[in-house]
Protein backbone atom coordinates (compact mmCIF):
# COMPACT_ATOMS: atom_id res chain seq x y z
CA UNK A 1 0.00 0.00 0.00
CA UNK A 2 3.03 2.47 0.71
CA UNK A 3 4.08 1.75 -2.71
CA UNK A 4 1.16 2.40 -4.31
CA UNK A 5 1.02 5.55 -2.60
CA UNK A 6 4.29 6.45 -3.36
CA UNK A 7 3.81 5.80 -7.13
CA UNK A 8 0.50 8.20 -6.85
CA UNK A 9 2.08 11.12 -5.46
CA UNK A 10 5.30 10.74 -8.10
CA UNK A 11 2.46 11.05 -10.77
CA UNK A 12 1.05 13.96 -9.11
CA UNK A 13 4.26 15.86 -8.49
CA UNK A 14 5.05 17.54 -12.18
CA UNK A 15 8.38 18.46 -11.51
CA UNK A 16 9.56 14.58 -10.47
CA UNK A 17 7.36 13.23 -13.38
CA UNK A 18 8.80 15.05 -15.92
CA UNK A 19 12.48 13.82 -14.33
CA UNK A 20 11.64 10.51 -14.27
CA UNK A 21 10.17 10.34 -18.47
CA UNK A 22 13.67 12.32 -19.14
CA UNK A 23 15.70 9.54 -17.34
CA UNK A 24 13.72 6.98 -19.13
CA UNK A 25 14.09 8.57 -22.64
CA UNK A 26 18.38 8.60 -21.96
CA UNK A 27 17.56 5.35 -20.92
CA UNK A 28 15.85 4.41 -24.33
CA UNK A 29 18.74 6.23 -26.43
CA UNK A 30 21.49 4.26 -24.58
CA UNK A 31 19.99 0.73 -25.44
CA UNK A 32 19.64 2.15 -29.26
CA UNK A 33 23.18 2.84 -29.06
CA UNK A 34 23.84 -0.46 -27.56
CA UNK A 35 22.80 -2.22 -30.03
CA UNK A 36 24.76 -0.76 -33.03
CA UNK A 37 27.66 -2.78 -33.86
CA UNK A 38 31.12 -2.18 -34.87
CA UNK A 39 31.71 -4.01 -38.57
CA UNK A 40 34.26 -6.87 -38.70
CA UNK A 41 33.14 -8.76 -35.80
CA UNK A 42 31.60 -12.35 -35.65
CA UNK A 43 28.92 -11.73 -32.95
CA UNK A 44 28.20 -15.07 -32.52
CA UNK A 45 31.86 -16.55 -31.81
CA UNK A 46 32.05 -12.65 -29.37
CA UNK A 47 28.79 -14.01 -26.90
CA UNK A 48 30.36 -17.64 -27.13
CA UNK A 49 33.60 -15.85 -25.67
CA UNK A 50 32.21 -13.90 -23.14
CA UNK A 51 29.53 -17.15 -22.13
CA UNK A 52 33.05 -19.29 -21.21
CA UNK A 53 35.11 -16.30 -19.42
CA UNK A 54 33.38 -14.54 -15.88
CA UNK A 55 36.07 -11.78 -15.89
CA UNK A 56 34.70 -11.04 -19.35
CA UNK A 57 31.23 -11.09 -18.50
CA UNK A 58 32.02 -8.98 -15.66
CA UNK A 59 33.43 -6.35 -17.45
CA UNK A 60 30.29 -6.91 -19.81
CA UNK A 61 27.89 -5.52 -16.55
CA UNK A 62 30.41 -2.09 -15.91
CA UNK A 63 29.97 -1.80 -19.39
CA UNK A 64 26.13 -1.44 -18.97
CA UNK A 65 25.93 -4.55 -21.53
CA UNK A 66 27.00 -3.40 -25.09
CA UNK A 67 30.96 -5.21 -24.65
CA UNK A 68 29.14 -8.71 -25.40
CA UNK A 69 27.72 -6.88 -28.74
CA UNK A 70 30.38 -5.18 -29.43
CA UNK A 71 28.95 -1.83 -30.26
CA UNK A 72 30.17 1.66 -30.37
CA UNK A 73 29.57 1.78 -26.77
CA UNK A 74 31.47 -1.54 -26.21
CA UNK A 75 33.53 -0.25 -23.43
CA UNK A 76 30.08 1.35 -21.51
CA UNK A 77 31.82 4.15 -18.82
CA UNK A 78 34.76 2.02 -17.66
CA UNK A 79 37.34 4.25 -19.18
CA UNK A 80 35.47 7.13 -17.21
CA UNK A 81 35.27 5.37 -13.83
CA UNK A 82 38.86 4.49 -14.12
CA UNK A 83 39.63 8.14 -14.84
CA UNK A 84 37.78 8.83 -11.79
CA UNK A 85 39.49 6.32 -9.92
CA UNK A 86 42.92 7.77 -11.12
CA UNK A 87 41.95 11.34 -10.40
CA UNK A 88 41.15 10.12 -6.24
CA UNK A 89 44.73 8.73 -6.44
CA UNK A 90 46.47 11.94 -7.41
CA UNK A 91 45.22 14.31 -4.88
CA UNK A 92 46.61 11.76 -2.20
CA UNK A 93 49.97 12.13 -4.27
CA UNK A 94 49.35 15.91 -5.45
CA UNK A 95 48.75 18.22 -2.22
CA UNK A 96 47.30 21.11 -5.39
CA UNK A 97 44.80 18.50 -6.29
CA UNK A 98 43.79 17.89 -3.17
CA UNK A 99 43.69 21.76 -1.93
CA UNK A 100 41.26 22.01 -5.39
CA UNK A 101 38.83 19.42 -4.12
CA UNK A 102 38.28 21.16 -1.20
CA UNK A 103 37.37 24.50 -2.45
CA UNK A 104 33.90 23.65 -2.87
CA UNK A 105 31.43 22.95 -5.98
CA UNK A 106 33.91 25.47 -8.24
CA UNK A 107 36.86 22.63 -7.55
CA UNK A 108 34.75 19.35 -7.99
CA UNK A 109 33.61 21.00 -11.46
CA UNK A 110 37.78 20.88 -12.28
CA UNK A 111 38.54 17.86 -11.09
CA UNK A 112 35.40 16.71 -12.76
CA UNK A 113 36.74 18.63 -16.26
CA UNK A 114 40.36 16.60 -15.79
CA UNK A 115 38.78 13.40 -15.41
CA UNK A 116 36.21 13.88 -18.87
CA UNK A 117 40.15 14.71 -20.65
CA UNK A 118 41.96 11.62 -18.92
CA UNK A 119 38.44 9.79 -20.01
CA UNK A 120 39.10 10.29 -24.00
CA UNK A 121 43.05 8.57 -23.93
CA UNK A 122 42.33 6.19 -21.69
CA UNK A 123 38.75 4.90 -23.49
CA UNK A 124 41.15 5.18 -26.33
CA UNK A 125 43.73 2.76 -24.81
CA UNK A 126 41.19 0.23 -23.72
CA UNK A 127 39.53 -0.04 -27.55
CA UNK A 128 42.71 -0.77 -28.73
CA UNK A 129 43.36 -3.06 -26.19
CA UNK A 130 39.67 -4.67 -26.72
CA UNK A 131 40.93 -4.91 -30.18
CA UNK A 132 44.14 -6.98 -30.22
CA UNK A 133 42.27 -9.44 -27.59
CA UNK A 134 39.88 -10.03 -29.78
CA UNK A 135 41.80 -10.55 -32.72
CA UNK A 136 44.07 -12.96 -31.07
CA UNK A 137 40.94 -14.96 -30.22
CA UNK A 138 39.95 -15.01 -33.91
CA UNK A 139 37.10 -12.99 -33.46
CA UNK A 140 37.40 -9.95 -35.29
CA UNK A 141 40.25 -9.88 -38.11
CA UNK A 142 43.33 -7.63 -38.68
CA UNK A 143 41.76 -4.18 -40.92
CA UNK A 144 43.85 -1.45 -42.12
CA UNK A 145 45.12 0.95 -40.35
CA UNK A 146 42.57 3.65 -42.01
CA UNK A 147 39.67 0.53 -40.57
CA UNK A 148 41.63 0.12 -36.79
CA UNK A 149 41.49 3.89 -36.87
CA UNK A 150 38.01 4.49 -37.43
CA UNK A 151 37.21 1.39 -34.81
CA UNK A 152 39.20 3.55 -32.05
CA UNK A 153 37.62 6.66 -32.60
CA UNK A 154 34.15 4.95 -32.90
CA UNK A 155 34.42 2.84 -29.53
CA UNK A 156 36.25 6.45 -27.77
CA UNK A 157 33.07 8.80 -28.79
CA UNK A 158 30.94 6.07 -27.86
CA UNK A 159 32.16 6.37 -24.49
CA UNK A 160 32.09 10.18 -24.95
CA UNK A 161 28.33 10.00 -25.43
CA UNK A 162 27.54 7.70 -23.01
CA UNK A 163 29.45 9.66 -19.89
CA UNK A 164 27.14 12.79 -21.94
CA UNK A 165 24.24 10.97 -20.85
CA UNK A 166 24.89 9.70 -17.63
CA UNK A 167 26.07 13.58 -16.48
CA UNK A 168 22.97 14.55 -18.45
CA UNK A 169 20.68 12.45 -15.88
CA UNK A 170 22.27 13.45 -13.26
CA UNK A 171 21.14 17.40 -14.28
CA UNK A 172 17.78 16.93 -15.24
CA UNK A 173 16.83 13.64 -14.36
CA UNK A 174 16.38 11.03 -11.27
CA UNK A 175 19.73 9.31 -9.41
CA UNK A 176 23.38 9.60 -10.20
CA UNK A 177 23.73 9.74 -13.77
CA UNK A 178 26.57 6.86 -14.22
CA UNK A 179 25.14 4.30 -11.88
CA UNK A 180 21.57 4.71 -13.68
CA UNK A 181 23.46 3.74 -17.15
CA UNK A 182 25.21 0.82 -15.38
CA UNK A 183 21.75 -0.07 -13.71
CA UNK A 184 19.99 0.42 -17.23
CA UNK A 185 22.40 -2.18 -18.69
CA UNK A 186 22.42 -4.48 -16.08
CA UNK A 187 18.71 -4.47 -15.91
CA UNK A 188 18.10 -4.43 -19.40
CA UNK A 189 19.85 -7.85 -20.40
CA UNK A 190 17.55 -9.74 -17.49
CA UNK A 191 14.46 -10.52 -20.33
CA UNK A 192 17.36 -11.97 -22.10
CA UNK A 193 18.86 -13.88 -19.37
CA UNK A 194 15.33 -14.94 -18.35
CA UNK A 195 14.11 -16.15 -21.78
CA UNK A 196 17.77 -17.81 -22.78
CA UNK A 197 17.20 -19.81 -18.94
CA UNK A 198 13.61 -21.00 -20.08
CA UNK A 199 14.76 -22.24 -23.29
CA UNK A 200 16.92 -24.43 -21.77
CA UNK A 201 14.90 -25.19 -19.05
CA UNK A 202 15.33 -29.15 -18.01
CA UNK A 203 12.83 -30.39 -15.29
CA UNK A 204 15.84 -32.40 -13.47
CA UNK A 205 17.15 -29.30 -13.11
CA UNK A 206 14.30 -27.93 -10.55
CA UNK A 207 16.21 -28.31 -7.49
CA UNK A 208 19.19 -26.35 -8.14
CA UNK A 209 17.05 -23.12 -9.78
CA UNK A 210 15.19 -23.59 -5.91
CA UNK A 211 18.16 -23.34 -4.72
CA UNK A 212 19.69 -20.06 -6.97
CA UNK A 213 16.41 -18.91 -6.47
CA UNK A 214 17.00 -18.74 -2.62
CA UNK A 215 20.32 -17.70 -2.65
CA UNK A 216 19.42 -15.06 -5.22
CA UNK A 217 16.84 -13.59 -2.33
CA UNK A 218 19.79 -14.22 0.39
CA UNK A 219 22.00 -12.35 -1.10
CA UNK A 220 19.19 -9.50 -2.06
CA UNK A 221 18.52 -8.98 1.49
CA UNK A 222 22.21 -9.23 2.96
CA UNK A 223 23.60 -5.92 0.47
CA UNK A 224 20.38 -4.14 1.49
CA UNK A 225 21.20 -4.69 4.99
CA UNK A 226 24.55 -3.97 4.95
CA UNK A 227 24.25 -1.02 2.12
CA UNK A 228 21.99 0.64 4.89
CA UNK A 229 24.24 -0.35 7.70
CA UNK A 230 25.44 2.66 9.65
CA UNK A 231 27.75 3.07 12.57
CA UNK A 232 26.92 6.37 14.54
CA UNK A 233 29.44 8.24 16.18
CA UNK A 234 28.03 10.64 18.36
CA UNK A 235 29.50 14.54 18.36
CA UNK A 236 29.00 17.47 20.60
CA UNK A 237 29.66 21.23 19.35
CA UNK A 238 29.94 23.30 22.86
CA UNK A 239 28.35 26.23 22.26
CA UNK A 240 29.21 29.71 24.66
CA UNK A 241 26.30 32.16 25.17
CA UNK A 242 26.46 35.69 26.61
CA UNK A 243 25.77 34.29 30.28
CA UNK A 244 28.31 31.40 30.08
CA UNK A 245 28.54 27.57 28.68
CA UNK A 246 25.37 26.29 27.08
CA UNK A 247 24.65 23.04 26.67
CA UNK A 248 26.16 20.94 23.79
CA UNK A 249 24.53 20.50 20.44
CA UNK A 250 24.95 16.48 19.72
CA UNK A 251 25.03 15.21 16.45
CA UNK A 252 26.26 12.62 14.47
CA UNK A 253 29.14 10.61 11.88
CA UNK A 254 27.61 7.86 10.17
CA UNK A 255 30.39 5.83 9.55
CA UNK A 256 28.96 3.98 6.48
CA UNK A 257 29.76 -0.62 6.86
CA UNK A 258 30.45 -0.39 2.92
CA UNK A 259 31.98 2.75 2.82
CA UNK A 260 33.51 2.16 -0.40
CA UNK A 261 30.60 0.87 -2.58
CA UNK A 262 31.61 -1.75 -5.62
CA UNK A 263 34.92 0.20 -6.28
CA UNK A 264 37.11 -2.61 -4.81
CA UNK A 265 35.50 -5.24 -7.18
CA UNK A 266 36.45 -2.88 -9.96
CA UNK A 267 40.09 -2.29 -8.34
CA UNK A 268 39.97 -6.15 -8.09
CA UNK A 269 39.40 -7.34 -11.07
CA UNK A 270 41.17 -4.95 -13.18
CA UNK A 271 44.67 -6.07 -10.97
CA UNK A 272 43.52 -9.69 -11.59
CA UNK A 273 42.40 -9.53 -15.56
CA UNK A 274 46.30 -8.49 -16.25
CA UNK A 275 48.02 -12.16 -15.53
CA UNK A 276 45.45 -13.61 -18.20
CA UNK A 277 45.23 -10.91 -20.37
CA UNK A 278 49.25 -10.49 -20.72
CA UNK A 279 48.91 -14.93 -20.92
CA UNK A 280 46.52 -14.23 -23.76
CA UNK A 281 49.17 -12.21 -25.74
CA UNK A 282 52.51 -14.89 -25.05
CA UNK A 283 50.53 -18.06 -25.37
CA UNK A 284 51.10 -18.22 -29.37
CA UNK A 285 54.82 -16.77 -28.57
CA UNK A 286 57.25 -18.87 -30.47
CA UNK A 287 59.30 -19.75 -27.45
CA UNK A 288 57.92 -22.94 -26.53
CA UNK A 289 58.80 -21.93 -22.29
CA UNK A 290 56.94 -18.55 -22.59
CA UNK A 291 54.26 -20.15 -24.83
CA UNK A 292 54.15 -22.99 -21.74
CA UNK A 293 54.35 -20.59 -19.30
CA UNK A 294 51.37 -18.58 -20.44
CA UNK A 295 48.86 -21.67 -20.45
CA UNK A 296 50.17 -22.49 -16.83
CA UNK A 297 49.00 -18.90 -16.03
CA UNK A 298 45.94 -19.25 -17.88
CA UNK A 299 45.45 -22.32 -16.04
CA UNK A 300 46.12 -20.81 -12.63
CA UNK A 301 43.82 -18.17 -13.19
CA UNK A 302 40.47 -19.88 -13.98
CA UNK A 303 38.03 -18.16 -12.65
CA UNK A 304 36.72 -22.08 -11.78
CA UNK A 305 40.17 -22.49 -9.97
CA UNK A 306 40.69 -22.10 -6.37
CA UNK A 307 43.53 -19.95 -6.79
CA UNK A 308 41.59 -17.50 -8.63
CA UNK A 309 39.09 -17.10 -6.06
CA UNK A 310 40.89 -16.90 -2.76
CA UNK A 311 43.05 -14.27 -4.52
CA UNK A 312 40.44 -12.32 -6.05
CA UNK A 313 38.42 -12.72 -2.44
CA UNK A 314 42.12 -11.20 -0.94
CA UNK A 315 42.25 -8.38 -3.48
CA UNK A 316 38.31 -7.33 -2.97
CA UNK A 317 39.90 -7.02 1.04
CA UNK A 318 42.56 -4.92 0.55
CA UNK A 319 41.01 -2.50 -1.84
CA UNK A 320 38.08 -2.01 0.20
CA UNK A 321 40.37 -1.28 3.13
CA UNK A 322 42.09 1.29 0.78
CA UNK A 323 39.61 3.17 -0.88
CA UNK A 324 37.94 3.51 2.56
CA UNK A 325 41.28 5.22 3.78
CA UNK A 326 40.77 7.32 0.84
CA UNK A 327 36.81 8.08 0.61
CA UNK A 328 36.72 8.80 4.80
CA UNK A 329 40.11 10.64 5.69
CA UNK A 330 40.12 10.52 9.57
CA UNK A 331 42.78 13.38 10.24
CA UNK A 332 40.44 15.52 8.05
CA UNK A 333 37.47 14.96 10.02
CA UNK A 334 39.53 15.21 13.17
CA UNK A 335 40.92 18.31 12.22
CA UNK A 336 37.56 19.46 10.78
CA UNK A 337 35.88 18.62 14.14
CA UNK A 338 38.21 20.72 16.31
CA UNK A 339 38.48 23.53 13.88
CA UNK A 340 34.33 23.74 14.48
CA UNK A 341 34.00 22.78 18.72
CA UNK A 342 33.13 19.46 17.91
CA UNK A 343 34.60 16.66 19.89
CA UNK A 344 33.69 12.63 20.29
CA UNK A 345 32.52 12.40 24.16
CA UNK A 346 35.39 10.87 26.48
CA UNK A 347 38.19 11.47 23.58
CA UNK A 348 40.50 14.75 23.65
CA UNK A 349 40.27 16.04 20.19
CA UNK A 350 43.36 15.66 17.75
CA UNK A 351 45.05 12.62 17.58
CA UNK A 352 43.00 10.87 19.99
CA UNK A 353 40.29 11.47 17.80
CA UNK A 354 41.64 10.06 14.62
CA UNK A 355 43.19 7.35 16.84
CA UNK A 356 39.57 6.26 17.51
CA UNK A 357 37.97 7.02 14.44
CA UNK A 358 40.82 4.53 12.94
CA UNK A 359 40.32 1.95 15.54
CA UNK A 360 36.16 2.40 14.63
CA UNK A 361 36.76 2.27 10.84
CA UNK A 362 38.97 -0.79 11.12
CA UNK A 363 36.29 -2.87 12.93
CA UNK A 364 33.26 -1.92 10.71
CA UNK A 365 35.40 -2.11 7.34
CA UNK A 366 36.50 -5.41 8.17
CA UNK A 367 32.80 -6.75 8.18
CA UNK A 368 32.10 -4.71 4.95
CA UNK A 369 35.51 -5.73 2.99
CA UNK A 370 34.26 -9.90 3.25
CA UNK A 371 30.92 -8.97 2.63
CA UNK A 372 32.12 -7.42 -0.84
CA UNK A 373 34.95 -10.41 -0.88
CA UNK A 374 31.60 -12.67 -0.80
CA UNK A 375 29.53 -10.90 -3.28
CA UNK A 376 32.78 -11.11 -5.99
CA UNK A 377 33.49 -14.99 -5.76
CA UNK A 378 29.37 -15.17 -5.41
CA UNK A 379 29.30 -15.95 -9.15
CA UNK A 380 32.10 -19.42 -8.76
CA UNK A 381 29.73 -20.62 -5.26
CA UNK A 382 26.37 -20.50 -7.03
CA UNK A 383 27.74 -21.95 -10.30
CA UNK A 384 29.05 -25.31 -8.16
CA UNK A 385 26.44 -25.16 -5.96
CA UNK A 386 23.54 -25.43 -8.54
CA UNK A 387 24.96 -25.32 -11.90
CA UNK A 388 22.96 -22.66 -12.87
CA UNK A 389 24.81 -19.48 -14.91
CA UNK A 390 22.24 -16.56 -15.76
CA UNK A 391 22.69 -12.50 -14.59
CA UNK A 392 20.71 -13.11 -11.58
CA UNK A 393 23.23 -15.22 -9.64
CA UNK A 394 25.76 -12.08 -10.23
CA UNK A 395 26.50 -10.20 -7.08
CA UNK A 396 28.31 -7.78 -8.61
CA UNK A 397 25.02 -7.09 -10.73
CA UNK A 398 22.86 -7.22 -7.89
CA UNK A 399 24.90 -5.08 -5.79
CA UNK A 400 24.68 -2.05 -8.33
CA UNK A 401 20.80 -2.69 -9.01
CA UNK A 402 19.98 -2.71 -5.14
CA UNK A 403 22.54 -0.02 -4.66
CA UNK A 404 20.72 2.11 -7.45
CA UNK A 405 17.15 1.40 -6.47
CA UNK A 406 18.19 2.05 -2.74
CA UNK A 407 19.54 5.48 -4.13
CA UNK A 408 16.69 6.40 -6.42
CA UNK A 409 14.26 5.52 -4.24
CA UNK A 410 15.46 8.01 -1.36
CA UNK A 411 16.10 10.89 -3.43
CA UNK A 412 12.34 10.47 -5.19
CA UNK A 413 11.13 10.51 -1.54
CA UNK A 414 12.66 13.85 -0.88
CA UNK A 415 11.77 15.30 -3.62
CA UNK A 416 8.17 14.04 -2.78
CA UNK A 417 8.90 15.25 0.63
CA UNK A 418 10.15 19.10 -0.36
CA UNK A 419 7.10 18.81 -3.05
CA UNK A 420 4.52 18.39 0.22
CA UNK A 421 6.37 21.19 2.03
CA UNK A 422 6.45 23.61 -0.54
CA UNK A 423 2.07 23.25 -1.04
CA UNK A 424 1.62 23.09 2.61
CA UNK A 425 3.93 26.67 2.34
CA UNK A 426 1.80 27.91 -0.31
CA UNK A 427 -1.66 26.65 1.40
CA UNK A 428 -0.76 28.53 4.70
CA UNK A 429 0.05 31.41 2.40
CA UNK A 430 -3.13 31.86 0.85
CA UNK A 431 -5.22 31.30 3.93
Amino acid sequence: MKYLQLISKIFQNKDLRRKILFTAFIFFIFRVFAQVPVPGVDIVSLKRLFAQSQLLSLLDIFSGGTLANFSVMSLGLNPYINASIIMQLLQMVFPKLEELAKEGESGREKINQYTRFLTVPLASIQAFGIFILLRNSQIVASPTPLTLFSLVVSITTGTILLMWLGELITEKGVGNGISMIIFAGIVGRLPIGLFQQAAVFDPSQIRNIVIFAIMAIIVIVSIVFVTEGRRPIKVNYSRRGTQGPQAAIASYIPLRVNQAGVIPIIFAVSLILLPTTFSTFLETSPNVFIANLAQNIQRLFNPADILYNVVYFLLVIVFTYFYTTVAFNTKQISEMLMKQGGFLPGIRPGSSTKSYLDYVLLRITLFGAIFLGLIAILPSIGQSLTGVTTLLIGGTGLLIVVAVILETTKQIESQITMGDYDTLFKRRNLG
